[in-house]
């Protein structure tokens, strides 16, 4: 059943953000067949982001009300219709409403998979399987990247999302038959109740999100900008960054579902994101430093959505556990559709060693918070 519930989750995880993958893979051809204009591209991904998070909230309260198994249901078949619309967008109010309506599953992820998880695997299991399900999202990133982007080079792309909307209906069927029960009763109490360590952990993950999504969006420029990489070298730092999250959320969501407070463990990946920052800002002087930097920010920076989630279940009882992985993912969502554009400014009008400046001390506010929870954790012991 372990092995089940964490292929199932991490497949939720990947498909929930599909959509948006496909934006990035896909931008070109998007601008060039369905009117979309190049800055509209950064928009519609913030947009996304931004619908997942006021969405998030009220999800996870469904979430707690019907159970695992209908949340997973819901979660692929919208992120099928998400697709489908984008298969046959012929406009951008075409591309607008596919993002839109992906931002339900985005939202749906965190809460439908911790649930399943705290109802399916035992405590000692579940920091490892909640590392490997949280890399479903750098999973999809890779399947709109590699093998999308290869059907498009053949046959006309629309047919490879259409694809993936279908792979997406089979994870609808699969679910459907997942011998968990479908409605554990309602939680009740306000999302509030989820306790005050939740809230902590989404102003974490605001923090968190708001440094990762602006590196994700421009450490590719700056390695071309400012490094004089070529433009398919420079697109092997998010590469880099991202197989060694994958190998971070694994690793550090083991440790911390073994350590006695799981949230003990994110000042050091918080610690860890912002001096890996430092070592991408000084490679203005030696060049090859960047490279230790995108390791740094894989490790550190990627895994720490991963390691709040496992701290989020340790903090909550199951009946809460779709409401608490809401509220820390409307605080991550947050920080993803609030980078980008703030960061975008500081570029335009003061430069990239500002920009590191700003992410950087996004990861010290993140690591500041991390601290708190865990002074206050040894305080109430």
């Amino acid at each position: 059943m372990t092995t089940r519930v964490t292929v199932l989750s991490t497949a939720a995880m990947a498909v929930s953000m599909l959509q948006l993958f496909v934006l990035g893979a896909l931008g070109p051809v998007l601008v060039t067949e369905s009117g979309v204009a190049r800055w509209q591209l950064g928009v519609l991904v913030a947009a996304g982001f931004g619908v997942a998070a006021l969405l998030s909230l009220p999800v996870g309260a469904l979430v707690d009300r019907i159970g695992p198994r209908r949340s997973l249901v819901g979660l692929f078949a919208l992120s099928a219709g998400a697709l489908a619309v984008l298969a046959v967008a012929r406009s951008p109010w075409w591309v607008a409403a596919g993002v839109a309506l992906g931002g339900v599953p985005q939202a749906l992820a965190n809460p439908a998979t911790n649930k399943l998880i705290m109802a399916s695997v035992g405590p000692a299991e579940r920091g490892a399987v909640t590392g490997w399900k949280q890399s479903g999202v750098q999973l999809g990133a890779f399947v709109a990247g590699v093998p999308l982007a290869g059907v498009a080079s053949v046959v006309d792309w629309r047919w490879g999302v259409a694809v993936l909307a279908a792979l997406c209906l089979v994870g609808a069927l699969v679910s459907a038959r997942l011998p968990v029960g479908a409605a554990p009763g309602a939680a009740r109490g306000p999302v509030g109740g989820v306790g005050d360590r939740v809230a902590a952990l989404a102003g974490f993950s605001l923090a968190l999100g708001f440094g990762l999504a602006s590196v994700n969006t421009y450490f590719a420029l700056y390695g071309v900008d400012r490094l004089g990489l070529a433009a398919p070298v420079a697109a092997w730092l998010i590469a880099v960054m991202g197989v060694l999250g994958i190998a971070g959320r694994v690793v550090w969501s083991g440790a911390a579902g073994r350590a006695a407070d799981p949230a003990s463990v994110l000042p050091r990946l918080a610690l860890g994101a912002a001096g890996s920052v430092g070592l991408v800002l000084a490679a203005e002087w030696a060049s090859w430093l960047v490279w230790v930097g995108a390791v740094g920010i894989g490790v550190f920076a990627v895994s720490g959505n991963a390691v709040s989630m496992v701290a989020v279940m340790r903090a909550v009882p199951q009946r809460a556990a779709g409401r608490a992985a809401a509220v820390a993912s409307s605080g991550f969502f947050g920080g993803f559709a609030l980078g980008p554009p703030v960061t975008g400014l500081v570029v335009q009008h003061a430069g990239y060693p500002w920009l590191w400046g700003v992410v950087g001390v996004a990861f010290l506010v993140s690591a500041a918070v991390a601290v708190w929870m865990a002074r206050r954790t040894a305080v109430g012991t």
